[in-house]
């Protein structure tokens, strides 16, 4: 995938923005709240992934726990352009969902994301 494609997919789910911080990391958010962040050139891509992702990614060597961002189930892969582009576009919107449904009921509704209910919510509802 190349880095226009990547920031181009990233920015086309609803709500999510892009800054740069810590210097030339380019961030992409929802609500506030990291779902992707790339190094200056997006050769290097680190993305929020699910529990069970994390693992399976981890264990099979495709990618390797993202520095600072491992306990929250982040990963990192070393070459953007060596991942196809699909896969890279599920993941980005896994992702993006993931944090998105952290995010208030009134924040979700606001930035136009889906209205599922926050994880753990519906164990609070039984």
């Amino acid at each position: 995938m190349t880095p226009d494609a990547f920031a181009k997919a990233a920015l086309a789910l609803p709500g999510a923005t892009h800054q740069v911080q810590w210097g030339d990391e380019q961030v992409y958010k929802v609500g506030g709240k990291m779902f992707a962040v790339t190094d200056a050139a997006a050769s290097r891509v680190s993305l929020k992934v699910s529990d069970i992702a994390f693992e399976a990614l981890i264990e099979t060597g495709r990618a390797r726990s993202a520095p600072y961002l491992a306990r929250a189930r982040w990963v990192q892969f070393e070459d953007l352009a060596a991942l196809d582009a699909d896969e890279v576009a599920d993941w980005l919107r896994s992702a993006h969902a993931l944090v998105a449904a952290k995010l208030t009921r009134k924040a979700r509704r606001e930035l136009g994301v889906e209205d599922a209910p926050p994880q753990g919510e519906l164990r609070r509802r039984r």
